[in-house]
């Protein structure tokens, strides 16, 4: 049986405008300070339970997102984060809450050490699905690379201390928030689903085929 968390999930519902809402989980704060006022669309915050699947990242997004929609009986957008390590094939990938819980970022350069091979990379994922089942789930990507490395900087959030992307001296944890905004995965992430929500001509939502379908 899988167990069960909160995790980042973003409804969607219609507003009395041509803005839709779209109600976000409690840590979603972070994305509405990224996407600002640019994001065609009102944030509010909102939870839901949904299970912990296993598998590939994209497969566990897309599984994700169909639960939530049964749930919500309408559409939502749901967010995943993987930090994977190439020498050992892309774990701890969608696995790394737990890895992190037991290991500190400590131990999760210490997994390394006996690989030559440093580099990673971090991975967000945002699912969006129209609340249809006969549709597919939309994914946006954003992918950082980097190397894992002796965790330094504030130890708040994560495992950014032991991260350090590629062509920065900084780790995750050092950088200011502001500056890290502007590279890392979510906000990649963050960009591919606020081009296609721009995208949409104002108003359109009211039907759900004109959201579109597949993968981004």
């Amino acid at each position: 049986m899988p167990s069960w968390d909160h995790s980042s999930e973003i409804g969607l519902s219609p507003s009395a405008g041509s803005r839709k809402c779209l109600r976000l989980e409690a840590e979603g704060l972070p994305v509405i300070q990224i996407l600002g006022d640019k994001f065609p669309c009102t944030l509010v915050a909102q939870k839901i339970d949904l299970p912990e699947y296993q598998g590939e990242p994209d497969e566990i997004s897309i599984r994700k997102c169909q639960e939530a929609a049964r749930q919500v009986q309408g559409p939502v957008l749901v967010e995943d984060t993987c930090l994977c390590f190439n020498a050992l094939g892309g774990l701890p990938g969608p696995y790394i809450k737990w890895f992190l819980e037991k290991l500190k970022p400590e131990g999760l350069h210490q997994l390394l050490e006996g690989f030559q091979d440093k580099s990673a990379y971090a991975l967000c994922t945002f699912a969006f699905s129209t609340g249809d089942p006969n549709e597919p789930v939309r994914l946006f990507r954003g992918r950082t690379m980097g190397r894992i490395v002796v965790p330094r900087g504030c130890r708040d959030f994560g495992w950014d201390p032991c991260f350090q992307p590629d062509g920065y001296e900084q780790t995750y944890a050092e950088m200011p928030k502001a500056e890290k905004n502007t590279i890392s995965h979510r906000f990649r992430a963050l960009l591919a689903l606020q081009e296609y929500f721009s995208s949409l001509t104002p108003g359109v939502g009211d039907d759900h085929p004109s959201w579109g379908s597949g993968e981004g």
